[in-house]
């Protein structure tokens, strides 16, 4: 079912996009900001259910690419998505008839609907990762036959660079990122044209009501002093998502963290009550969790690091010596668990050498 998002729903909706962003997929408080001023000047936003698509609209999703800790002091005018869509059109000759996210966390679940709001385009509830991955290929869309090409990047100064690539999604990526680095690390893009029948068959369903719904359910928890972790682990076993393990509790005791080509690369270690430690490996978003040595969750399944007492999820550069957190696991959608998927965004996509096993698993560790 259809349905219509305002400024009310921004906050719950940022809070479970910075969830499912796993670290990654830039700050949502910034894209909260721009999507409120643009609601506030031309109205609420329609959003469309995936299975209600005409077979014949055609879906520009739109979002940002570049280091999430470039985003946090490099903050977006607000007008570039738009001047990308535009420029897209304008080569493809097609008018865009919606817009729709290219993943579900962080920033990038923001820009679609920042803007749908500015040019009165509806968004389609769902997107092409089903949480956030650092790199342009790594999509649902991609695996199942949709290519990303051609795209458009556009910088903060409206400057605009076409690029078509073909089928070659991973080329894209590359000639992409070069060109959002000469922007200053981070710019704003419209890519993976589609058909309403594309986005049925290749996109993960309904994640903006789920990021909505997650960013509700520890609001709701934490207001009725009820455990959020518990609250979130009752609410994701009645999505597609199905699985939530809690991984580790204890306080930060280090970050390394740099900004190179074009991502925020790094590792977090984390330290137990009892003397157990867990570690974690990022790009942009967390990749994998090994707790005293053992991998206990690994991409793409999502690891998302929550603020011990209030549940807050707190992105990668968010992380901060001394913080008390606590890691859980979320086991994707099984259209994220094929052959195919696997190989676009699995272990081996980012040099981890190690077979993918499901975080429901690797992991047995009670929630409390």
């Amino acid at each position: 079912m259809n349905w219509i998002l305002d400024e009310s729903h921004l906050p719950d909706l940022a809070r479970g996009a910075a969830l499912l962003g796993t670290g990654g997929g830039g700050d949502p408080y910034i894209g909260r900001l721009l999507v409120q001023e643009a609601i506030r000047e031309h109205g609420p936003i329609t959003v469309l259910d995936p299975d209600g698509l005409d077979d014949d609209l055609f879906i520009v999703p739109t979002a940002m690419m570049g280091a999430p800790t470039v985003m946090v002091e490099k903050v977006p005018r607000g007008s570039e998505p738009v001047v990308a869509l535009r420029r897209l059109e304008k080569h493809l000759g097609r008018t865009a008839g919606a817009t729709m996210p290219i993943e579900c966390g962080g920033l990038n679940s923001m820009i679609p609907l920042l803007v749908a709001a500015r040019t009165g385009l509806p968004v389609v509830d769902a997107d092409g990762m089903g949480r956030a991955f650092p790199e342009l290929q790594m999509e649902t869309f991609s695996v199942y036959g949709v290519h990303g090409s051609p795209m458009v990047v556009a910088s903060d100064r409206e400057e605009t660079v076409l690029i078509e690539t073909g089928a070659d999604d991973v080329r894209m990526e590359r000639l992409s990122r070069a060109v959002t680095i000469q922007f200053g690390g981070a710019a704003l893009i419209a890519e993976y044209p589609m058909s309403g029948a594309d986005a049925k068959r290749t996109a993960v369903p309904r994640t903006l009501s789920l990021a909505l719904g997650a960013g509700r359910t520890i609001r709701e928890a934490r207001e009725a002093h009820a455990d959020p972790v518990q609250a979130l682990q009752e609410f994701f076993a009645t999505t597609i998502y199905r699985h939530l393990r809690v991984l580790f509790r204890g306080k930060v005791s280090d970050v390394e963290r740099r900004t190179t080509g074009g991502f925020a690369r790094g590792s977090t270690r984390m330290t137990g009550p009892d003397g157990g430690t867990l570690e974690l490996q990022f790009q942009n978003e967390h990749l994998i969790a090994r707790r005293d040595g053992e991998v206990v969750c690994v991409v793409p399944d999502l690891i998302c690091v929550l603020d011990d007492s209030t549940g807050e999820p707190i992105t990668t550069e968010g992380l901060r010596y001394g913080q008390r957190v606590v890691v859980v696991g979320i086991s994707t959608p099984d259209l994220m668990r094929t052959p195919a998927a696997l190989a676009t965004f699995g272990p081996a996509a980012f040099g981890l050498d190690l077979a993918f096993t499901p975080v429901e698993e690797l992991s047995a560790v009670p929630v409390g």
